[in-house]
C-alpha cells in the first residue's frame, strides 16, 4: 500500500505543515507484512537517496519529525510498561543494527500493548512492534525477520523516497486518511482500514508497483542483516508461511491486520525461499531469551492469572519449545493469582544454577512483594543490582521494591541517577513523580510530572506542572532558573510541534 501527499510549499512554515502530514501518513507503508510483489519488482531501479542532499528531507529533519511523532504516538496508544521485555527487545534491534547497512543508529523503541501482529518503523528511526507479534513468532529468528524488515525500511529511506514520488502526482483528503493512520497504529482496528480505503483506491494502480520494489529492498536486506548477525535467513519464508496459515483458519474479523493492507500471496514466499536459497541454513539453539518474553508477554495478554496458569500448566505436560521458559511463565501466572508458594517452588526448579539470571531475581523478589514482604524484595534487587549497575529493568524494579517497604527518599535517589542514563523514559519519570511525593518533595514531584508528559508530548500540562513547581520554590534562585530554562525549553518544542 502506497500513499501519495502533495509537496508543494512555498514557505518554511508550508513545508512543514505538508512534511508532518506526509509523514503521518506513509506511516502505514512501513508497517510490517507481506505485501504481494512479483518478480518483475526485483529489477526496479528506485533513486538513490543515500546521502541528505539528494533527499527531500535531511536524516535530521527525519528524526526531528520522528520523535515528535512518538511523544504523540505515546500519549494515544496504550503501550507496554515492562522494561524486561523492553531490555530484550533493545538488545536485538541494535544486534540487527550492527549488521544492517542503517547510517543513523539513533533509534527510539515502542512497544504497543496489543494482541495483533503488527510492527512498524517510523521515518526518523521508531521501530515499534504490537506484543501480540512475541506470542506469533516461534523462535528469535521468526521475530527478527520482522525487525530485519522495518530496519532495511529506514535504512533505505523509503519514506523520503515515497514522498518524493507523491510531488508528481495528484492532491489528495488527507483527513480521512490520518484518521484512519491513528486508529490503525494504536488499535488495529478495522474501522481504521476503512477509514483509509476511500483515499488509497484512487492512488493504489499507479503507485503499487513501487510499493512492491521497496518492500522487495527491504524484503532483501533484511534477510542479509539476518545473516549477517548470524540468524536464519530460511526464518523469513517459515515466517510468512505462518502468517499465510493465520489468513486460513481465522474468519475475516480476525485476520491479522497487516495482511489486510498487505496481502501475502503463494508467490511472495516462493520468491523468499528463493532468496533465503541464497545462504547457508544456519542451524541456531532455541533463544531461551527470547522464549522467556514470549511467557511474559503470553500472561501480560492472558483474561485472568488462572487463566495463565492453566495454560502453562498443560504447556508442560506436553513437549514446549523451551521447558524451562514454560516454567518460568508458570512462576509469573502463580505469583499473579497470589499463588506464591507454589510460585517459589517452580522458581527453584529452573534458576538453581542460574541465580544471576535478570528475569529469575526480578521474578524472585516479585514473589516477596506478593508476600507482602517489600524489604526482603529490596534487598535481593539491591544484591543484583550490586553487580549490574545502572541494569535499567532490575533498577526500576528495585525502586519500586523501595517504594513498596516505605523508603520513598532511597527509591527517589536511585530513579534520579537513573534518569540520566534512560532519560527518555516516561515511566521512570512517572514512577519518580510518585516517590517524589510520598518523600515529601512537591517541587521535584512537580518537575517530574512536567518531565513525564513532555515526553509523551503533552506540553500544555507540562507547563502547568512547571508553573506549579515555581510557586513553591521561594527564593531559591538555582532552582527557579531551572525551572525556567525548563518552561523555555516546553514552549520551543510546542510551537516547533504547532508549526509541522
Amino acid at each position: 500500500m502506497l500513499i501519495a501527499v502533495p509537496l508543494t510549499p512555498t514557505s518554511s512554515a508550508a513545508r512543514k505543515a505538508i512534511a508532518l502530514s506526509a509523514f503521518l501518513t506513509c506511516l502505514m507503508i512501513l508497517v510490517v507484512a507481506s505485501p504481494t510483489t512479483d518478480g518483475a519488482t526485483e529489477g526496479l531501479k528506485i533513486p538513490n537517496l543515500g546521502s541528505t542532499s539528494t533527499s527531500l528531507f535531511s536524516a535530521e529533519y527525519e528524526h526531528e519529525l520522528g520523535r515528535n511523532w512518538l511523544k504523540a504516538f505515546r500519549r494515544q496508544a496504550p503501550l507496554i510498561n515492562d522494561p524486561v521485555l523492553y531490555s530484550y527487545l533493545e538488545s536485538l534491534v541494535f544486534e540487527l543494527i550492527t549488521h544492517s547497512e542503517l547510517q543513523d543508529r539513533r533509534i527510539e523503541l515502542v512497544i504497543v500493548d496489543n494482541p495483533n501482529i503488527n510492527a512498524f518503523a517510523v521515518p526518523g528511526g521508531i521501530i515499534g512492534v504490537h506484543n501480540g507479534l512475541f506470542k506469533y513468532a516461534q523462535t528469535e529468528d521468526e521475530f527478527a525477520t520482522v525487525i530485519a524488515h522495518e530496519i532495511a525500511h529506514l535504512s533505505q529511506r523509503h519514506f523520503s523516497r515515497r514522498v518524493e514520488l507523491a510531488q508528481k502526482q495528484s492532491p489528495i483528503n488527507i483527513a480521512g486518511l490520518l484518521a484512519g493512520v491513528l486508529l490503525a497504529a494504536t488499535a488495529g482496528t478495522d474501522a481504521g482500514m476503512a477509514a483509509m480505503t476511500a483515499t488509497q483506491a484512487a492512488l493504489q494502480d499507479q503507485q503499487l508497483r513501487y510499493s512492491r520494489g521497496n518492500e522487495a529492498e527491504a524484503d532483501r536486506l533484511g534477510m542479509r542483516t539476518l545473516y549477517q548477525a548470524g540468524m536464519d535467513p530460511h526464518a523469513a519464508p517459515a515466517m510468512f508461511e505462518r502468517m499465510l496459515a493465520a489468513t486460513r483458519y481465522s474468519s475475516g474479523s480476525r485476520i491479522p491486520e497487516f495482511l489486510r493492507s498487505h496481502p501475502l500471496s503463494e508467490r511472495r514466499i516462493a520468491d523468499t525461499r528463493n532468496r533465503a536459497m541464497q545462504y547457508p541454513k544456519q542451524i541456531r539453539p532455541i533463544s531461551l531469551d527470547y522464549q522467556l518474553m514470549r511467557a511474559r508477554v503470553t500472561n501480560h495478554l492472558a483474561s485472568t492469572p488462572e487463566e495463565a496458569v492453566a495454560y502453562f500448566r498443560g504447556l508442560l505436560e506436553g513437549t514446549p519449545k523451551s521447558r524451562e521458559a514454560a516454567t518460568y511463565g508458570l512462576v509469573l501466572a502463580l505469583t499473579a493469582a497470589s499463588r506464591t508458594g507454589e510460585a517459589a517452588l517452580a522458581l527453584d526448579d529452573i534458576w538453581s544454577d542460574k541465580s544471576d539470571r535478570i528475569e529469575y531475581v526480578i521474578a524472585d523478589a516479585d514473589i516477596a512483594l506478593a508476600q507482602g514482604n517489600a524489604q526482603l524484595a529490596s534487598d535481593k534487587l539491591r544484591k543484583r543490582l550490586s553487580l549490574s549497575p545502572g541494569n535499567h529493568p532490575l533498577t526500576m524494579a528495585y525502586a519500586h521494591a523501595l517504594q513498596q517497604s516505605g523508603n520513598a527518599y532511597l527509591a527517589e535517589e536511585v530513579l534520579l541517577a537513573q534518569s540520566q542514563r534512560q532519560s527518555n523514559d516516561p515511566n521512570l519519570w512517572y514512577l519518580l513523580a510518585e516517590v517524589q511525593g510520598l518523600s515529601g518533595n512537591i517541587v521535584g514531584l512537580h518537575r517530574s510530572r512536567a518531565e513525564y508528559f513532555i515526553k509523551v508530548g503533552n506540553f500544555d500540562a507540562a507547563k502547568r506542572q512547571l508553573d506549579y513547581a515555581l510557586q513553591l520554590i521561594g527564593n531559591d534562585f538555582t532552582t527557579s532558573s531551572q525551572i525556567h530554562e525548563r518552561l523555555n525549553d516546553v514552549l520551543t518544542m510546542r510551537a516547533a510541534l504547532e508549526q509541522q
